[in-house]
């Protein structure tokens, strides 16, 4: 149909730019020399062949991108995304997936919720370690954000597709007068974040290639690691702090940070209504998780409890899914508290999932307001965030969003109970993968290898579900969006 023409050329030239992602695990290969390197260039052909095949028939036609447009591209290029990137697990004999355990750990990287269904991570090839990594700092920003910067190029306009994707309540505010420059704001940002963090980890001892993965998937909030133990693997405590600092600045606004470096000005974080009620949640559920640790005897010291605490909650409360220890087995008190906190999540504007602290903030605010009119009913109380008034349509749409969340999420809960899971591994499969956080608990706090296909199935729609940001992908449900 004419009107898709816009989406078809968008959708083309997307995969074509994503199948130059198979090449870095094909060149891993090539250094490390050992063989595993065809399923990626064997993917590379088959992923670039189809977006050509899509792109040719509309390449010298031209039409307008609408908003429309632009979630339909988003949803399709991420389902398109998730089961091209499956390629290369399928092909491979290592780690040797079934087709559908394949699309749930392309989707769980791309989305960045790090939920996994392989053994013997430690034995994969360098170049599926190094693929698994990449997959999760891609989809961090949003590979669609970075294509912003460059289908204008090829005479393709980015603002439609950067309000469908970009996360937050918040979408029309640019960093720059062009959308272009705002998405290489955005990228350098982001890059930034990763070599620091890169270097940070190689100073503290780790291999060159985990600082590097590790980098990929701290910054991008992902939680895959090259080890099955995770950042547990090296025991050490200087490695452990480096991740915190940098899963807790990369769940920090991106804007904000762009607004700091721009400005030359640290204190624009304390200003920040959204940044101080997001680290006043993470200070206060490290102190509540401390005292339960030590209190339970699960740690003899009070040492080892804050520490161990305070790394949980940061990966969990970012949504990053990191581990250092097995906090699927401490006290049920604990292990509920980590898992409500990752429905908060990252700030918006962040690489984090979950509902975004400035939701629940507004959300607060709301209910703060509700109870001031009872008391004083003719008063005019308009809804402040940083001094500024909320426009009333910003808070409909926030209560708009929680209740579409918190149903999207009980569907999938009773959906997956009713395949004969236990009620708590089913509520944090399902709380895990829509919050974009990866491990849960009880029989998913380690992997997802025993979960049935299913069960999968429901898991890659709450990922997506989540990383789309409910409205994004429920929006071409509604039957106003197919009319003319």
């Amino acid at each position: 149909m004419k009107r898709f023409i816009a989406v078809q050329t968008v959708l083309g030239l997307l995969l074509m730019v994503f199948s130059i992602t198979m090449l870095p695990p094909a060149l891993v290969a090539l250094a490390y020399g050992d063989g595993s390197g065809m399923p990626f260039v064997y993917a590379f052909l088959v992923i670039l062949g189809i977006g050509m095949l899509i792109w040719l028939p509309v390449a010298h036609r031209r039409q307008e991108l609408r908003i429309r447009d632009g979630f339909l591209v988003v949803v399709l290029f991420w389902v398109a995304l998730g089961l091209s990137g499956a390629l290369p697990f399928w092909i491979s004999p290592e780690p040797d997936l079934s087709l559908t355990d394949s699309i749930f750990e392309s989707l769980s990287g791309l989305t960045t919720t790090g939920a996994t269904v392989i053994l013997g991570i430690d034995e994969l090839p360098h170049s599926m370690l190094w693929y698994r990594q990449q997959l999760q700092w891609f989809g961090g920003m949003g590979i669609i954000v970075l294509a912003v910067a460059v289908l204008p190029m090829l005479g393709v306009g980015g603002m439609q597709l950067y309000r469908a994707e970009t996360p937050g309540p918040i979408k029309d505010t640019k960093l720059t007068p062009r959308i272009t420059e705002t998405a290489k704001a955005l990228w350098y940002i982001y890059l930034g974040l990763t070599i620091a963090c890169g270097l940070a980890y190689w100073a503290a001892g780790m291999n060159a290639f985990d600082a590097i993965g590790h980098a990929f998937s701290t910054v991008a909030i992902g939680g895959f690691s090259t080890h099955d133990a995770s950042i547990g693997y090296y025991e050490s405590r200087l490695i452990e702090m480096i991740a915190v600092v940098f899963m807790l600045l990369s769940g920090v606004n991106f804007a904000l940070h762009f607004i700091v470096v721009r400005d030359k000005n640290p204190l624009v974080y304390v200003r920040d209504s959204e940044f101080r009620f997001y680290l006043f949640m993470m200070v206060l559920a490290t102190a509540i998780v401390t005292v339960a640790l030590f209190r339970t005897d699960t740690y003899i010291s009070w040492g080892d409890s804050f520490i161990k605490g305070l790394f949980q909650v940061v990966s969990i409360g970012t949504t990053t899914g990191f581990t250092t220890a097995e906090f699927y087995y401490w006290p049920p008190f604990t292990g509920i508290l980590l898992l409500f906190l990752a429905f908060v999540g990252g700030c918006a504007g962040s690489t984090g999932g979950g509902i975004k602290v400035i939701r629940f903030l507004l959300l607060i605010k709301q209910g703060m307001r509700e109870i001031e009119r009872l008391i004083h009913p003719n008063a005019q109380l308009p809804v402040r965030v940083g001094g500024k008034v909320v426009n009333h349509r910003i808070v409909d749409a926030v209560w708009g969003f929680f209740s579409l969340y918190v149903a999207a999420f009980t569907f999938m809960y009773l959906a997956l109970a009713a395949t004969g899971l236990d009620l708590l591994t089913a509520f944090s499969a399902v709380a895990a993968c829509i919050n974009n956080l990866g491990p849960g608990l009880s029989t998913v706090g380690a992997d997802y290898h025993d979960m049935h296909d299913a069960g999968i199935w429901i898991l890659c729609f709450a990922m997506l579900l989540g990383r789309l940001e409910i409205f994004t992908l429920l929006v071409l449900l509604a039957p106003a969006f197919w009319k003319r």
